[in-house]
Parts: C-alpha cells; sequence; structure tokens
C-alpha cells in the first residue's frame, strides 16, 4: 500500500495546498509525475476522481505523485487565474519536487483544464533544456483554451461521449501534430464506470513510443 503526506508550498498568490503519494511498499520512486485537475470555478479539485486514478496510475508505475488544489480552491490561497498563474505555481511545484528528489525524470498528467496546464508547463521545461519525460493528457481541454503544441509521444485518453469536449474538437487539434488519441467508447467526459480504462491504457503505453496500427478502440488524427 502506498503511503501519502499533505504540504504546503508558497505559490505565487499565497500557500498552496497539496498532496505526495508514495511508490507501493516504500520502494524507491522510479521518477516523479505531477498531476493537474480539472477547472476550478466548475468544482474541480485535486481529489477528482479522474486525477485521483492518474494519481494511482503513476504509483502503480513507481513513480512519487505530487498534486496541488490550484488557487482558491481548498486550502490554496489566490483566485482563479485563467490558466497562467496555476501553470506559474505548477512550475513552482515542479522545481520543488526535483530538489526534493533530485535526479529523476518527471513526467506530466492532467485532466481537463488540467491538460492546458500541463502543456504550458512542457513547453517551458523543454524551452529551459529541461523537458518532462512525457506527457499524459485526459479530457484534453481542446478549443476550449489555447493549448500548446505536445511532443509525438504524448498519451492522450478521451470519452467518445464528451459533451464537454468533443471529440471532433481534440481531432481538429491533434490533426496538424498527426497525433493519435485513444477513444473510450461510451466514455462520458468524467469517466463514469470507465475510470479503469485510463490506468489500462497508460500502464499499457508508459514504456513504448507510440501506438501501434494494431492498437484498437483508437482514433487517429488522420
Amino acid at each position: 500500500m502506498n503511503k501519502s503526506e499533505k504540504f504546503t508550498l508558497a505559490g505565487g498568490a499565497g500557500q498552496m495546498e497539496g498532496v505526495i503519494d508514495y511508490p507501493q511498499n516504500d520502494a524507491a520512486p522510479r521518477g516523479i509525475a505531477l498531476v493537474a485537475h480539472p477547472h476550478p470555478l466548475y468544482g474541480g479539485t485535486m481529489d477528482n476522481k479522474v486525477a485521483v486514478t492518474l494519481m494511482r496510475t503513476f504509483v502503480s508505475l513507481g513513480y512519487v505523485v505530487a498534486r496541488i488544489n490550484f488557487r482558491g480552491v481548498g486550502q490554496s490561497e489566490g483566485v482563479h487565474d485563467h490558466g497562467k498563474g496555476e501553470t506559474d505555481d505548477m512550475a513552482i511545484v515542479h522545481a520543488w519536487m526535483t530538489e526534493k528528489f533530485p535526479g529523476l525524470p518527471v513526467a506530466l498528467s492532467g485532466f481537463s483544464f488540467g491538460t492546458y496546464v500541463q502543456t504550458h508547463l512542457a513547453q517551458r521545461l523543454a524551452a529551459a533544456g529541461t523537458p518532462a519525460e512525457r506527457l499524459v493528457l485526459v479530457g484534453a481541454a481542446a478549443k476550449k483554451w489555447e493549448m500548446a503544441d505536445i511532443p509525438a509521444d504524448t498519451i492522450l485518453i478521451h470519452g467518445e461521449l464528451d459533451d464537454t469536449i468533443p471529440l471532433t474538437d481534440v481531432l481538429d487539434w491533434l490533426r496538424p501534430q498527426e497525433i493519435p488519441v485513444i477513444v473510450i467508447p461510451g466514455a462520458d467526459h468524467f469517466f463514469h464506470r470507465k475510470l479503469g480504462h485510463i490506468k489500462s491504457w497508460v500502464m499499457q503505453l508508459w514504456g513504448r513510443g507510440g501506438l501501434d496500427e494494431a492498437e484498437t478502440d483508437t482514433a487517429s488524427a488522420d
């Protein structure tokens, strides 16, 4: 069983509230994962069930995982900053975690609004010469927010019946980049009764650079 610990950290608008989850059985972590939650003005928190599923997935992969509540959520201070301040805060968490666990690669993951934050953080890290190991994006907020371009080996998972961020919008965003997306049949935006598919696909694809032509339940941007 993995252990968790709460933390507070100074962010750009005051104290941030967060949780670190450690690999099972006190194993030495193989990497760091940062998980970002959905839109704070619509009830998104670090305890959102999709964000927790992503955390548990990375813990199973042997990663130490950090989640925070964005500004104005829970005990995190400040007010919603439309993504910019939230990206700044996640960058602070990145710097803190890499200092706390030196030498480990860092994966970035997010759900819905959290995907906007993580694509922009990934862009910053790449520009600074310290790129993320990989991105995992669920319910990517295409057309809702101005998403940054993403690396070719990004793992994207989306619900077929998502009416918050329609699959067609995601494909329009991905088409110029020629990046594929895993489509979960029958899944809505919050993956009701479908959460297990998120973990199983990430576990399948984590050690690989992309999708094989033989993969099922996928839609490409072609």
